[in-house]
């Protein structure tokens, strides 16, 4: 990973769960590459990569984001074929 991938990742996510509304928005989405679920890859990657101390706090983080990221989007059934990538791929933004 490149110098400050996670703190990265994790700003993605701060600015994505300060929107307003119940769902987040998808006309807010920046562009492929930077958006909070290309974030939570990064955080996956990293959590197979840290030692065992560093892996659980960083676990803790994700679990609250992976909490918050699922109740703000809902369930996008066309979308199970990207689950072999994560859960937070078939999942879809308010239109």
């Amino acid at each position: 990973m490149w110098p400050n991938a996670v703190a990265n990742a994790l700003s993605r996510f701060e600015w994505a769960f300060k929107q307003p509304g119940r769902y987040l928005n998808a006309s807010q989405a920046y562009s492929p590459g930077i958006e909070v679920e290309d974030a939570r890859d990064d955080l996956e990657w990293a959590m197979r990569h840290l030692p065992p101390g560093a892996k659980r706090d960083l676990g803790r983080l994700i679990a609250r984001i992976d909490e918050k990221f699922e109740r703000r989007t809902l369930p996008e059934p066309n979308y199970i074929e990207l689950a072999i990538f994560g859960w937070w791929w078939t999942t879809m933004r308010e239109r």
